[in-house]
């Protein structure tokens, strides 16, 4: 018997007066102890149609349909009875663990919680619960580290901590809403194996949300594809990868086989060096967490903790070089001292044969010529545009600061976005009226508009659902074969540097461990952490079984 029948669902907001339909005839049924995989791109519906199932939405919403868990259609239930239900039956994983976890209560008593909101506990039943769920979801010492609070976790660990509090009621369905999204490879890899275990071990249905189709492989035994707020293919995963019905699904697999597999290597021929960062060391000073108790006080000092150690490396004109590693390996601090943005303790970097980097010297002191020769793309798209302004006045903004005329920069602007491949109408859009991936090309043309030599991206993909990567990752190929410029292309997907990458470093805490032409490094990796990295690559156990 399924844990949870959706059936005919459909979902519309109101915005100024009119219903603007956003999921329509979604069906679909999660049964004990199986993963019911749903993907898509990013606003295909996935998230709505559970938030809607479970009464989530707001009250702009109107949802029609049903959604029947334990004979109880959730859509009709009332607010008492879907409270009653929500962590004790039916558990829920989100996205962003730093948003879900309350900053100042510490993970023990965030995790009592869920257990307490749906019934007394006696305080040292309570403890033992909490502990053997941190245990359960491998928080190592647990005992030490119930009473941290979530600032003193890494992204992983936080996650962890959501899924306890997720199961922290034996619930009979989970739903994890892109629950490994902007984690590294080994990091997703050990929540997927800790959720397929959790499966297994209690034989919970499990939901799980993802806009990646490599990641889905690991863990579904079937698979829902949705596009426009409905379903467009929806079968057992075998079938779904090994044979799709969808032209549409069969589009998502072929953009993940390009980035799946390295890109055909350039020519070998000998380039002259744009870049050189010779014997780059970066430390930063450490304090201890800030004291609560109604006031925050300032903590002492407790030292100094390396992060980067003897970086040397060069990037030749017109060459695409992938910097990877785990969360805290150092990569966006060598992306940050590259483009400026901080300053080594030791070491320099040159471009071509000025050193414009050392240990004195930061972006405050680059002449015009290096900033403008070095440009950088940030990872978040909605961070790194002024919501306040429109387009026109962001891709202006260098051709002003570069001393041309105002007319002049509104063409130029103009003639930018359609490079980018963006409408020309864009222009009078704020960043809030475009998607993730706009945001991102916008970015992109304000680094370029100047024809920088040398573009840092970091992580420029990583939010990305993959058809939008996949058109990311082209743009950025075109604009280094159009005007030559290089690009320090820093990630934790591997994936992606292989589609796009004609060399590779690898960090790991602060030290090149391997570098070398991307093809030869992932198809014959010399270092065990290179190895260890390209293994926990989600899909790689599906491509080889079923030859994806």
């Amino acid at each position: 018997m399924a844990v949870l029948t959706v059936e005919n669902l459909a979902v519309s907001f109101s915005q100024r007066g009119e219903q603007a339909e956003a999921v329509r005839g979604v069906s679909f049924s999660v049964e004990p102890g199986r993963t019911l995989g749903i993907v898509g791109e990013s606003g295909s519906g996935k998230s709505v149609s559970l938030l809607a199932a479970t009464g989530l939405l707001g009250p702009d919403a109107l949802v029609r349909g049903r959604a029947v868990h334990q004979g109880i259609d959730l859509i009709a239930a009332d607010r008492a009875y879907l409270r009653s239900i929500r962590g004790k039956e039916i558990g829920f994983v989100f996205q962003d663990p730093q948003s879900n976890l309350h900053p100042l209560i510490p993970i023990g008593r965030q995790i009592g919680e869920a257990i307490t909101a749906h019934g007394r506990v006696q305080r040292a039943q309570l403890r033992a619960r909490v502990l053997e769920l941190l245990d359960e979801v491998e928080i190592p010492r647990a005992a030490d580290r119930i009473d941290d609070h979530p600032v003193h976790l890494s992204g992983g660990m936080r996650q962890r901590v959501m899924i306890a509090i997720a199961i922290a009621c034996n619930p009979g369905l989970v739903i994890a809403d892109e629950p490994t999204t902007a984690l590294d490879v080994t990091v997703q890899a050990s929540i997927l194996s800790l959720l397929e275990r959790l499966r297994r071990d209690h034989g919970t249905a499990l939901v799980f949300v993802s806009h990646d189709l490599a990641v889905v492989s690991d863990i579904a035994d079937d698979v829902l594809v949705m596009r426009d707020g409905a379903i467009v293919e929806a079968d057992s995963a075998r079938s779904v990868y090994t044979a799709p019905k969808s032209a549409y699904t069969r589009s998502l697999l072929a953009a993940h086989r390009t980035l799946g597999r390295p890109s055909a290597e350039r020519s070998n021929q000998e380039r002259s060096a744009l870049l050189r960062v010779t014997g780059v060391t970066k430390s930063f000073r450490t304090r201890a967490a800030p004291l609560l108790g109604g006031v925050f006080r300032r903590s002492a000092s407790l030292g100094i903790a390396p992060v980067l150690n003897g970086i040397d490396f060069e990037i030749g004109a017109g060459e695409i070089v992938g910097l990877v590693g785990e969360s805290g390996s150092g990569k966006s601090t060598i992306g940050r001292i590259v483009a400026g943005l901080d300053r080594p303790d030791a070491g320099t970097v040159s471009l071509g044969a000025k050193t414009y980097i050392t240990p004195g010297s930061g972006r405050a002191e680059l002449d015009a010529e290096v900033r403008r020769s070095v440009q950088v793309v940030f990872q978040d798209p909605y961070g790194s545009l002024n919501p306040r302004r429109r387009i026109s006045e962001i891709l202006a903004a260098p051709y002003r600061l570069a001393g041309h005329p105002r007319e002049q920069s509104r063409h130029e602007a103009e003639a930018l976005i359609t490079r980018v491949g963006l409408p020309a109408d864009f222009l009078h859009r704020y960043p809030g009226q475009l998607s993730g991936g706009q945001r991102q090309r916008v970015a992109i043309a304000r680094a370029v508009a100047l024809g920088p030599a040398l573009v840092v991206a970091d992580e420029p993909a990583s939010a990305l659902d993959v058809t939008t990567q996949d058109h990311i990752l082209a743009l950025l190929r075109n604009l280094r074969d159009e005007s030559g410029t290089s690009l320090l292309f820093i990630s934790h997907d591997l994936g992606v540097v292989a589609a796009i990458c004609d060399r590779v470093l690898v960090l790991r805490e602060g030290v090149i461990v391997e570098q070398g032409p991307t093809g030869t490094v992932f198809a014959a990796p010399r270092h065990d952490y290179t190895r260890l990295l390209l293994e926990s690559v989600p899909g790689r156990r599906r491509r080889e079984a079923v030859d994806v």
